[in-house]
């Protein structure tokens, strides 16, 4: 669910999701919208057996002591029932804070590794580049390990997800291409580290499912703009429009970027459509590597009716 859904509105959208059959509800922390945490733990208590996930929340807006000690608690009150995905968060949104980091690759890797040591009922005691610890450990460390997914876009950052996760988050408007390409870099950190086992991926897609697909279509293109306007990364390297990016925001700006941007784009970058259509392109994310597809339903004011058509006309098909 993405954040843009209001808090009042989790619980009923949790308990239906689950109720038709989705395997799980991912919770993002968006900054200001609804917190990653309190609505994890909010859906865990509403629901018996959906997994619940956050994704993702910042390694840099909660220090790793406390964070661990959230996952810690909700752990042990809902064991394996839990995953933890943990990212920067946009930029713009952390310097908002004043919390960016000098150097996001080290904030993630101090992060990452401390939250598990911390929750594995280590004590630690170091002077990182980003973090410090002075005899630090959990009073209830964990019972049964928590999945740390990272959330990350770039090369780096997800050679470091391979290397120290349990999995890997994909931002929405992300291209097959890209999930391939990211399941590439991703195996290549794993390369010679200590982990074992399958490294799952999950890809945020914007969603919309209708009868009438335009209608679907027009639902995530104001979103998808939104996103795009925020500039050139990965994701738009990859599939190729970083260049027409530029030249669109340059031209229009960011306020009518979603106006001027091309309908391939919602095509190739969202899940919006008829329920065949969005079946199709559920199951291209699938070939393309991903592991699980959550989808971030648009527009929020439909939720119940979203969640309902997928219940009863998309997932069917999926399971088959």
């Amino acid at each position: 669910m993405g954040s843009a859904i209001a808090p009042e509105q989790l619980v009923g959208g949790a308990r239906s999701a689950e109720a038709l059959g989705f395997d799980e509800v991912w919770l993002a922390e968006d900054y200001f919208f609804t917190g990653g945490i309190a609505g994890a733990t909010m859906v865990l208590d509403a629901t018996r057996d959906i997994r619940v996930a956050t994704g993702i929340v910042s390694a840099v807006v909660r220090h790793p002591a406390l964070l661990a000690m959230e996952i810690s608690t909700i752990s042990r009150v809902h064991p394996g029932r839990f995953t933890a995905g943990i990212g920067l968060g946009v930029p713009a949104w952390i310097r908002q804070m004043g919390l960016h980091p000098r150097s996001s690759l080290t904030a993630m890797k101090e992060c990452v590794e401390s939250v598990k040591a911390l929750l594995a009922g280590e004590t630690l005691s170091q002077e990182g580049s980003t973090f410090t610890f002075d005899q630090v450990s959990l009073t209830y460390p964990e019972d049964h390990p928590t999945p740390i997914h990272m959330g990350v876009s770039g090369p780096n950052m997800l050679q470091l997800s391979g290397q120290i996760a349990d999995g890997t988050v994909l931002s929405v408007a992300a291209s097959h291409d890209y999930v391939r390409w990211a399941r590439e870099q991703i195996e290549e950190g794993a390369r010679g580290s200590a982990g074992v086992g399958h490294h799952h991926v999950t890809v945020f897609a914007l969603y919309c499912v209708d009868h009438d697909p335009q209608a679907a279509r027009d639902a995530v293109r104001a979103p998808l703009g939104f996103y795009k306007s925020h500039g050139t990364n990965a994701l738009t390297d990859v599939y190729g429009n970083s260049a027409e990016i530029e030249d669109l925001l340059a031209e229009h700006g960011a306020a009518s970027f979603a106006e001027y941007m091309p309908d391939q784009w919602i095509e190739d970058l969202t899940i919006a459509g008829t329920p065949d259509e969005c079946i199709e392109k559920i199951l291209g994310f699938g070939e393309a590597g991903a592991d699980t597809v959550a989808l971030f339903p648009l527009p929020t004011e439909r939720l119940d009716d979203l969640i309902s058509l997928t219940g009863s006309e998309v997932l069917p098909a999926l399971r088959r």
